[in-house]
C-alpha cells in the first residue's frame, strides 16, 4: 500500500435552513461492509492517538466536529492530511501506518471500519512495520 491510495471521500450534504444533513451507506460512499464504528473525543492538548497500522483493516475517519490532521506514512513517504469538515472522510487503506494529532477543543473523530476489533491485526512497532 501507499499513501497515494489514501483519499477523500465527499459525502452527501442536503442543505436546509435549518441545519444541514449528511449521511453515508456502506457499498455505496464507502468501499467496504462496516464491521465495526467508533469515535474518539475529549483528547487533551496536544496528546496523540493512533501510531500504529492494520493487516486487514480499513478505515474512514471523519471530523463529525473541529478539527485534527491525520499522518498516514506508507514506510517510506509521509503526508500530513488536514479533517475539519463533517462531509468529508479520509479512507485510509490497511498497511498504512497512522497518527492523529492538532486536535481541537472539543472535536470529535468519528471512524468506520471494515474489521471488528481484533489486537492481533493491530501493527504496534513502527519498525516492525517498516519491514
Amino acid at each position: 500500500m501507499t499513501i497515494e491510495e489514501c483519499k477523500f471521500i465527499e459525502f452527501p450534504k442536503i442543505l436546509d435552513e435549518r441545519g444541514n444533513l449528511s449521511f453515508l451507506e456502506e457499498k455505496t460512499h464507502i468501499p467496504f461492509e462496516v464491521r465495526r464504528s467508533y469515535w474518539i473525543y475529549d483528547v487533551p492538548g496536544g496528546e496523540i492517538r493512533g501510531g500504529h497500522s492494520y493487516k486487514e483493516n480499513q478505515e474512514i475517519i471523519i471530523a463529525l466536529s473541529g478539527s485534527f490532521d491525520i499522518a498516514v506514512n506508507d514506510g517510506s513517504s509521509e503526508r500530513i492530511i488536514s479533517l475539519n469538515r463533517s462531509y468529508y472522510g479520509l479512507y485510509v487503506p490497511a498497511g498504512i501506518w497512522r497518527h492523529m494529532q492538532n486536535f481541537s477543543t472539543n472535536s470529535l473523530a468519528f471512524i468506520v471500519a471494515s474489521k471488528i476489533y481484533s489486537e492481533e491485526d493491530y501493527i504496534r512497532e513502527y519498525e516492525i512495520f517498516k519491514s
